[in-house]
């Protein structure tokens, strides 16, 4: 695959433009620019990004393409009225200009005031590469994609020295930069400090109490730090599932990254990108086929969990738990199995050419296959 091929929303993007503006939204450098390009087949006097001067100026002059086509409006999320400028332009040129709005927020959440847009927009969040996108085959694949990530830069260049300076440089704009421009912080060095330490932690639930601590902040604070961070993409969280006849702990979400590669450690960053991937999954059936997919993790008062539960129309349809290695079924998938035994319930593994069930429905299989399935 290559950089500049269409990425797998590029049709469903392209289809609903036909119909509707589309809010393309996703983490920076995630390819939104070049799928937009792949639209606009390189008709560049069509993008407008409001971080460049020019750019800006035409946008705040109403300075609109005469011609029907597709006009491309990149991070307009940072202007306060955008909502409002949007929806002007929409209704008043929605017969002859397409529009695709895309940003580095989540466009779809995150509001700043001005009139509801509902019903006149599909949105779509686009995801780093994955195993199914890359058609990734082999153990190598794999382990390579765990070290780089599924941002296109640091997984085509394919070196750790490159991976290691995106990251940084990444980081630094996400928080010095976008941050800024979206809430008002001033403690910028340690919402720094939250940002290298929340990869530490990935696994287990997520304890502001102790983050709070750390950084000598108000628990209200880290909270709305974590806010601005999943709405800027740097993490996503996932809440505990919880039934009438589980036992199941009121605890605080999980956190994941969409960059799993900051993950230091091996078996957590395994699990977060499982867990990327299968929010990818959902987000996807999501924009493209309306399902209400959510993601979330089960943990009870004895012990037992399972590391992702998908439900949909707040039902459970899949149980996931993964492992490095194929030691026997884990003793949470087997009770949520035995409470729910409709429900698809799957052990991953590491090792290759892996896939049984037992009587009760349990499966056990090769992660990469799993994977393979997804998209």
């Amino acid at each position: 695959m290559e950089n500049d091929r269409e990425r797998y929303l590029t049709p469903w993007v392209r289809a609903d433009l036909e119909k509707k503006m589309v809010f393309l939204s996703g983490p920076r450098q995630v390819g939104k620019t070049t799928l937009a390009n792949v639209l606009l087949a390189g008709d560049e006097s069509r993008y407008l990004n409001w971080d460049f001067d020019a750019d800006r100026e035409r946008i705040l002059a109403r300075d609109w393409p005469a011609k029907p086509g597709l006009l491309v409006l990149d991070e307009i999320h940072k202007y306060p009225r955008w909502r409002n400028l949007v929806k002007g332009l929409h209704d008043k040129r929605k017969k002859d200009l397409s529009i695709l709005v895309t940003g580095s927020a989540r466009l779809d959440l995150y509001r700043r005031g001005g009139d509801s847009l509902q019903g006149r927009y599909h949105p779509y969040q686009l995801h780093p590469l994955s195993v199914a996108e890359l058609g990734l085959r082999t153990r190598e694949e794999l382990d390579l994609l765990l070290a780089m990530s599924g941002f296109p830069e640091p997984w085509f260049a394919g070196n750790v020295r490159e991976r290691k300076r995106w990251a940084l440089e990444y980081r630094s704009r996400l928080i010095r930069e976008d941050l800024r421009d979206l809430e008002r912080v001033t403690e910028i060095a340690l919402i720094e400090r939250l940002a290298l330490r929340l990869p530490e932690l990935v696994g287990s639930p997520l304890s502001y109490n102790a983050l709070r601590e750390d950084l000598n902040v108000a628990h209200a604070t880290v909270v709305r730090w974590c806010d601005a961070l999943e709405r800027l993409y740097y993490l996503f969280r996932i809440p505990p599932f919880g039934a009438p006849r589980l036992r199941a702990l009121k605890k605080p979400p999980k956190h994941y990254h969409w960059d799993w590669a900051l993950v230091p450690e091996p078996g957590p960053r395994l699990e977060n990108l499982v867990a990327s991937h299968l929010l990818k999954w959902c987000h996807y059936e999501r924009d493209v086929n309306g399902r209400d997919l959510e993601l979330a993790y089960f943990r009870d008062v004895d012990g037992r969990e399972v590391d992702f539960v998908v439900l949909e129309d707040r039902k459970p349809i899949r149980f996931i738990e993964c492992k490095t290695r194929d030691r026997g079924t884990a003793k949470g998938l087997r009770y949520l199995k035995q409470r729910f035994p409709k429900v698809e319930a799957r052990q991953l593994t590491l090792e290759a050419g892996i896939d049984r069930q037992t009587e009760d429905g349990l499966r056990t299989t090769s992660l990469l296959d799993f994977l393979r399935e997804l998209v």
